[in-house]
């Protein structure tokens, strides 16, 4: 098998899983991209198995310790061990994210169940070529499913791949999913991500219990799930704000089917935000729950400008005691940088505020320690301090 011999410092030596084009020390057998390849460190000694593509930054993606290839047997393990590791954490079977990539083994493979109808993405090129092995494991394992595919994420480009959406198998149902005692429609084929946020899905109705009496604001609202739940809670009033047309529409009509009211802005979030507080509005809860402010280190510094002032503006216009849920999905902001984004947003705003809580991905978005690209998503919840 053809390989290649990753450098004595390389990161996969101490845990990780991928190896960058800078830590190749050589390359032998000639390899062709998508190929699966064996990986040796300096001494010959095998390291595992890996996808291999030399277009990419990320040249190799270990999927196994051992020698392994990647046939429809492979993809049928690995897709059932996911499924049982969810099944044992008594993750709703219905709606789920089957498979996640690396956090299953399974680089570049995303697999989320809408009831019977399945939505699967091939991010790597290794994992693209063999979608029709992926897809009969799938069937194997599965049964007769409707399979989607919705390969148009921006990532895909750093793979030489194209973007690609459509039906490989089977007829979708419509599908109507109920979040925190909210149904909302999913479109497999236009919907954000593979038609809804998996990764908030627990988060909803947490947010939603803090909203009873309050005046609400969900900020990027996309199809209402935040804004629909806390107005299912008790809010007094609630307002969603989405810059994108299809989501506003989506969002009225899953308004109507659950006799929920609530006011939508077709707007531009920062210039909203900058409007409510020439106008001297005021709200009780406000959510952020913004797209990925950078997909790259290099984004970082202006990312982290946007969400100082996203948060700033936002705590002009929260209420004395209010409070505020933010999120952030961009992996390359961590932790300690996002806190910080807000702590400079309230000495800017003026305000002083108390942590409440922690949000995390949804379990079925497992982290590996060894693999920081798998923890993407965080999020705080602050209440303001009256009379600082």
């Amino acid at each position: 098998m053809a390989g290649i011999v990753v450098k004595p410092r390389a990161r996969i030596l101490h845990g990780h899983d991928w190896v960058f084009s800078s830590e190749v020390l050589k390359v032998f057998g000639n390899p062709a991209d998508g190929d699966v390849i064996s990986l040796k460190d300096g001494k010959d000694h095998l390291i595992g198995s890996a996808i291999y593509n030399s277009k990419s930054q990320i040249v190799a993606r270990r999927f196994s310790r051992r020698r392994q290839d990647l046939d429809q047997d492979f993809f049928r393990r690995r897709i059932a061990q996911a499924s049982e590791y969810r099944d044992r954490r008594n993750i709703d079977a219905k709606l789920r994210r089957v498979a996640w990539g690396e956090s299953d083994g399974l680089p570049g493979v995303i697999i989320d169940r809408y009831g019977d109808d399945f939505v699967l993405q091939t991010l790597t090129l290794a994992m693209d070529m063999r979608k029709g092995l992926i897809t009969a494991a799938m069937v194997d394992l599965l049964g007769d499913i409707a399979i989607i595919e919705r390969n148009d994420a921006p990532v895909r480009k750093a793979e030489g791949l194209e973007f690609r959406s459509g039906v490989l198998r089977g007829t979708p149902s419509q599908i109507v999913i109920e979040v925190g005692g909210v149904e909302l429609e999913v479109d497999f084929l236009r919907g954000h991500k593979t038609g809804f946020y998996l990764d908030q899905k627990h988060n909803y109705g947490i947010v939603a219990d803090y909203a009873r009496d309050r005046r609400v604001l969900d900020c990027f609202t996309n199809q209402g799930a935040f804004a629909l739940t806390c107005a299912r809670a008790g809010a007094t009033e609630v307002t969603g704000i989405e810059e994108n047309s299809e989501n506003i529409t989506a969002a009225k009509r899953n308004a109507a089917r659950n006799e929920l009211k609530v006011e939508w802005v077709q707007q531009d979030v920062f210039q909203f935000l900058r409007g409510a507080e020439k106008a001297g509005a005021q709200y009780d809860l406000i959510i952020l729950d913004p797209p990925s402010f950078t997909r790259t280190k290099s984004g970082v510094r202006d990312a982290l400008r946007g969400y100082r002032e996203l948060h700033m503006r936002a705590f002009k216009l929260l209420s004395k005691d209010g409070l505020l849920a933010t999120f952030s999905c961009s992996h390359h902001v961590d932790d300690a940088a996002f806190l910080q984004s807000i702590a400079d947003a309230l000495v800017d705003a003026r305000r002083s505020a108390r942590r409440l809580r922690r949000f995390e991905q949804a379990p079925d978005h497992p982290v590996l320690p060894t693999i920081p690209e798998t923890e993407y998503f965080r999020g705080f919840l602050l209440e303001m301090m009256p009379g600082r």
